[in-house]
């Protein structure tokens, strides 16, 4: 069997039932289920949602993304072997540690494959929550040409690149495009304060302003579980992401839960400790994927200057990357989420045809 028949390219092409289009992302497919379907499912799968809930399949694929564009190997391999099965085990692990601390729920439902999600529809908070532990990344080049305000927050001076930060620094940024929000531009994914957060909850679309401080509690006992468990592994979690949104139980509570992923390589930076106490940064997330591509590929300035935005979707379209780079990867996410679940990961021979079994004898979802 050839790495490349272990790789789940293509997700949004499965024949599972439903009536709306499929919502295909980078890495993600959501198929969102027929009414009668939800029912179904919910009444026998006693799942803790409403009776009427939405539910969907969320199929994710190996495919890997990096400076906006998706990159494939050699020999036909148009992913990464075990990528998507390492983010799925990855987050599973971290939601059902947050459920069994009393943080909060997630959007997950069931797990029918390594590569599938069973999810209730939320109603999601239109914020990216970014937790810092350190100077890195975007932050660090900011800094380093002088700024000093961060969402509202101020950095002292004289910080030094890749330093642990005195405190836990929440920096969130804008999911979407919103409109009317005084002194926040309507465009997606731009930098926000914690009193543009305060002074516009409903545009925000909190339900309650008390839910603000709730939002700021799950992301930092959030960050706070994984990092703990991480340095057990002699693990930094440097950052991360978080999402959140609305769900109602079946008792008809309505409560603010976790969505998307959390704490995987594709949302963190995670670094080696024992290298980083050496002074070196090694990377165990999709940032040593971006620095195997800076140094691939002679002209680095086509994948960092967004005024060459066609140069580098040629980039991407007409080269295939060594195999030995995919296979790199591939151990960095399948040894990160075997080290954190502290089980074998296993890879499907032939994951598009497992999951279509699952799918139609075990929940009735293909014709």
């Amino acid at each position: 069997m050839s790495l490349a028949n272990k790789v789940l390219a293509e997700n949004n092409d499965l024949p599972i039932r439903t009536n709306l289009p499929v919502h295909s992302g980078k890495v993600r497919s959501v198929y969102w289920l027929t009414e009668e379907d939800s029912r179904r499912l919910i009444a026998d799968r006693n799942y803790n949602v409403a009776p009427g809930a939405p539910l969907a399949i969320m199929v994710i694929s190996d495919r890997i993304s990096a400076f906006e564009c998706i990159w494939r190997g050699e020999g036909g391999m148009r992913g990464v072997p075990g990528k998507g099965a390492a983010l799925n085990a990855i987050s599973n692990h971290w939601f059902n540690l947050f459920r069994e601390q009393g943080l909060a729920d997630s959007h997950i439902l069931d797990v029918p494959h390594p590569l599938v999600w069973i999810v209730q529809k939320a109603k999601p908070v239109m914020i990216e929550a970014i937790c810092r532990q350190y100077i890195t990344g975007s932050m660090w080049r900011a800094y380093e040409k002088g700024e000093r305000d961060f969402c509202g927050i101020q950095l002292e001076d004289h910080l030094e690149r890749d330093q642990k930060l005195s405190k836990l620094l929440i920096t969130p940024s804008t999911k979407g495009i919103l409109e009317g929000i005084p002194g926040v531009p309507e465009v997606d994914d731009v930098n926000i304060s914690r009193d543009d957060i305060e002074n516009n909850a409903e545009a925000f679309k909190f339900k309650r302003q008390s839910d603000i401080a709730v939002y700021e509690e799950l992301l930092e006992e959030g960050f706070n579980v994984i990092s703990d468990e991480l340095a057990k592994l002699d693990q930094i979690f440097v950052d991360t992401k978080f999402e959140f949104g609305y769900v109602t139980d079946r008792e008809g509570n309505e409560k603010l839960i976790y969505m998307d992923e959390v704490g995987t390589p594709d949302s963190s930076r995670i670094w080696d400790g024992a290298n980083y106490r050496d002074g070196n940064i090694v990377e165990n997330s999709k940032e040593g994927f971006r620095q195997l591509l800076l140094a691939h590929f002679p002209d680095a300035d086509i994948l960092l200057n967004k005024n060459r935005m066609e140069e580098r979707y040629a980039l991407a379209r007409d080269n295939e990357l060594p195999e030995k780079v995919m296979m790199q990867v591939s151990d960095t996410y399948v040894s990160l989420a075997e080290k954190i679940t502290g089980q074998p990961l296993i890879l499907s021979d032939n994951p598009k045809s497992e999951i279509l079994t699952i799918l139609k004898e075990n929940y009735g979802l293909i014709d």
